[in-house]
């Protein structure tokens, strides 16, 4: 699908550049597309393309339970033929508020309530190849839902501050923007910056 050329990405005055000559489309699944885009970097310069990743906003959440324990959640990821351990997380729904998102999935994936939600922040997870965003929190979480049942593939870890940072120095919280989220958290107070200090 192609879309008609618009100004640039921030949709700035048309005497700016750099500027979108071309937009196309090229839906993948439910989940995402390819993005292509035709390029004016400056007045009668040729076009240059550049491809991205198409999908929508996601959610990482730091919980922290009343017993100070914070949960983790192994599941095998195809895209790495392995089982990884993150932060809950999951996508923001058409129409979803974030926050809405995060209590969502933190429910979905560890039964565990949203007693208060924090917004830590929300960055671009790659700005070369993704134009998603990706809303960082920190959850005071309550108890388990009654009758929570953990989503197919997903086991559960609750683990306390010492056991993350030893976690985080191993190598074994495998996704890399999830290492952003902790760190968002220590700066604003939340987490105990032993966590991301040298040994």
């Amino acid at each position: 699908m192609t879309e008609p050329p618009t100004g640039s990405p921030a949709d700035s005055p048309t005497d700016s550049w750099p500027k979108i000559r071309a937009r196309r489309t090229l839906p993948v699944s439910r989940w995402m597309q390819i993005v292509e885009r035709e390029v004016e970097f400056a007045p009668g310069a040729p076009t240059e393309t550049y491809h991205a990743i198409g999908q929508g906003d996601y959610v990482a959440i730091l919980a922290l339970t009343p017993e100070r324990r914070i949960p983790l959640v192994r599941q095998y990821r195809p895209a790495c033929e392995a089982f990884t351990l993150e932060l809950p997380a999951g996508m923001v729904e058409a129409g979803e508020d974030p926050a809405a998102a995060c209590r969502r999935e933190l429910l979905e994936e560890t039964g565990l309530t949203a007693r208060r939600i924090t917004p830590l922040a929300a960055n671009h997870p790659c700005t070369a190849r993704l134009s998603n965003r990706i809303h960082s929190f920190f959850v005071d979480a309550g108890g388990p839902s009654a009758g929570f049942r953990p989503e197919p593939g997903i086991a559960l870890e609750l683990v306390t501050e010492g056991e993350l940072a030893q976690t985080i120095r191993a190598g074994r919280l495998d996704l890399h923007l999830h290492l952003g989220t902790v760190y968002l958290a220590v700066l604003r107070g939340l987490l105990d910056p032993a966590i991301v200090a040298r040994p």
